[in-house]
């Protein structure tokens, strides 16, 4: 079965594409509020999706990161907002220092093709 890689990088790839199945790598955004950088990362989301040829109505399971478990009912409220109301995927959200401490939230999404 082939592997692409979307925006290969040397550290990592945006998104890889096996089978008919996307992985998008951990999405962060911009903005010095949750809402903000949900908006700016579901963003980079729905960009990396249409690069792969899908969508976010096809996304199989997000796992969600908050630097602070306290940000959960801001980051529901742009989620809510974001997701298809009709195709809602699996999902956890968890508590985790990021990779930087001005990031607030990570999204790493897995969707079908």
């Amino acid at each position: 079965m082939t592997i692409t890689r979307i925006e290969p990088g040397a550290r990592m790839s945006g998104a890889v594409v096996h089978g008919n199945t996307v992985y998008l790598a951990g999405q962060v955004g911009d903005g010095e509020s949750v809402t903000e950088q949900c908006r700016s990362a579901l963003a980079e989301v729905d960009r990396l999706l249409a690069a792969a040829g899908t969508d976010k109505s096809k996304i199989l399971q997000t796992l969600i990161y908050l630097s602070d478990i306290a940000y959960f009912g801001e980051m529901n409220a742009a989620w809510e907002a974001w997701v298809d109301p009709a195709n809602t995927p699996a999902r956890a959200t968890s508590e985790a220092k990021l990779a930087a401490p001005k990031y607030k939230v990570e999204f790493i999404v897995t969707a079908a093709l």
